[in-house]
């Protein structure tokens, strides 16, 4: 039910916020946009405002355990204050460095305080593990603003991942109040997604795709604590893996990774013949696979499942991101 309410949440107050944004939040096309006309944005004010709605009053009816509610109150802080810092810089760019560190504060203040008894590599020092994780979660904000780089595709990356995190607070091993949380993200996500269908009348902006890609990466710790952290890197690889190799692709070429680009292997499909309902489609399908890759490595822990597990995806992964690479083959060519 708090799917639902979330996604009826959130396409009302995308069909509310449309004007204002085509007055205010126009995106013009530049070197790293897919479209070709000036496209509002700010969709993402929708998706979270309908997912922390429907959440907040799950949580003023339903009894959690101690502490839980707390926890979810702060996550959901965090997350409006990186929107703020998004908003801010959809309006008006602001400088690379700064945005790190606001991401990074936003970040640490879940890392620290709504999730301190995660522990995924005991023999570390804990100073060295939470800097490690403080990295993780950063990139994993940043490569999700990254992603978010034609229609529909952070629709067909989160709303899969969420629905198996919603699953897992179901049946284990995530706790409620994090399934809570996943499953209200996945109908912010489907109330946007209508608006955002190929071609758009409405993009997410930072203010939607940075508190996404926090909530997201909040929910996978979470449920990489819990043991499963096989499962956790893999329900997310298409996403991590096109960004984190476009990345050091860019970084060895010497060019200022901050910039615009077009050099995703998503944005190469499009270059390549594929159009973007089709690149959205095998996407989607890749990631379904991946949940069923995760859910046997969560089902059976033992070291060959995990390690067949993430090697299969690896592999599927790959596939299709060297797909995106090539030149579409066609008979009439």
């Amino acid at each position: 039910m708090i799917a639902v309410a979330a996604a009826a949440a959130a396409g009302r107050l995308c069909v509310l916020l449309r004007p204002l944004l085509v007055r205010y939040a126009l995106a013009r096309p530049n070197a790293r946009s897919s479209h070709r006309i000036p496209t509002p944005q700010g969709g993402g004010i929708a998706v979270l405002a309908g997912a922390f709605l429907a959440l907040g009053l799950v949580l003023l009816f339903m009894p959690l355990p101690a502490g839980a509610r707390d926890t979810l109150l702060l996550v959901m802080a965090a997350s409006v204050l990186l929107a703020i810092v998004g908003a801010w810089d959809d309006i008006k760019p602001l400088p690379a460095w700064l945005r790190l560190i606001l991401q990074a504060l936003c970040v640490g203040l879940v890392l620290l305080y709504a999730a301190p008894d995660v522990r995924l590599f005991p023999a570390l020092p804990l100073p060295l593990e939470r800097a490690l994780a403080l990295f993780a979660g950063v990139w994993f904000v940043n490569l999700t603003n990254f992603m978010d780089g034609i229609d529909w595709i952070t629709v067909m990356g989160i709303v899969p991942l969420c629905g198996a995190l919603a699953l897992c607070g179901i049946l284990g091993p995530l706790d409620q109040g994090s399934g809570l949380l996943a499953a209200a993200l996945l109908g912010g996500l489907v109330g946007f997604a209508p608006f955002n269908k190929p071609s758009a009348r409405l993009f997410l902006g930072d203010v939607g795709s940075l508190p996404i890609g926090l909530l997201t990466a909040y929910l996978l710790y979470r449920l990489a604590g819990t043991g499963a952290l096989t499962a956790a890197l893999i329900l997310p690889l298409y996403h991590v893996l096109d960004s984190t190799i476009t990345l050091l692709r860019r970084l060895a070429r010497g060019e200022k990774v901050w910039e615009a680009h077009r050099s995703h292997f998503y944005q190469q499909a499009t270059n390549n013949g594929y159009a973007v309902s089709e690149i959205v489609a095998q996407v989607a399908l890749l990631n379904l696979g991946l949940i069923v890759l995760g859910a046997m490595t969560i089902a059976f822990p033992n070291f060959w499942v995990q390690f067949a597990g993430l090697f299969a995806a690896l592999l599927l992964t790959g596939i299709l991101l060297r797909r995106f690479s090539r030149k579409r083959f066609s008979l009439a060519g």
